[in-house]
């Protein structure tokens, strides 16, 4: 049986879950709320390559990810970030949906798989 690994776990949850080969962020949101969506992503993004090194994996080697924005009126801004954070990177797949998030003030959040390098 392929263990499960857990760490930076709370009561509630673990920020990042290895099973296998397969790396599982939980949603990830900006360091600072108050910035506008741009901000935000930047940070967000900085988060997920953060936590992915600290697993043993990189933005090249992410499977998939779900962004949640709280209006989709964002979606091009946020995009801007984006294309230029993946811009030398494997793409991975991507699904983007309007979600209302856990406080009013987060604009996106991420949800990420990845595999191991």
């Amino acid at each position: 049986m392929t263990e499960i690994k857990r760490q930076e776990s709370t009561h509630r949850m673990s920020r990042i879950v290895e099973h296998g080969e397969t790396i599982y962020l939980c949603g990830q949101t900006a360091k600072d709320s108050t910035k506008g969506i741009k901000e935000q992503t930047v940070t967000t993004l900085e988060k997920v390559d953060e936590l992915l090194q600290k697993a043993g994996s990189d933005r090249n080697h992410i499977l998939s990810v779900t962004i949640y924005l709280r209006d989709m009126k964002d979606f091009a801004q946020m995009n801007e970030v984006w294309d230029e954070w993946i811009s030398n990177s494997e793409k991975p797949a991507r699904a983007c949906v309007e979600a209302r998030l856990a406080r009013e003030e987060l604009l996106v959040e991420l949800s990420v798989v990845a595999a191991k390098i």
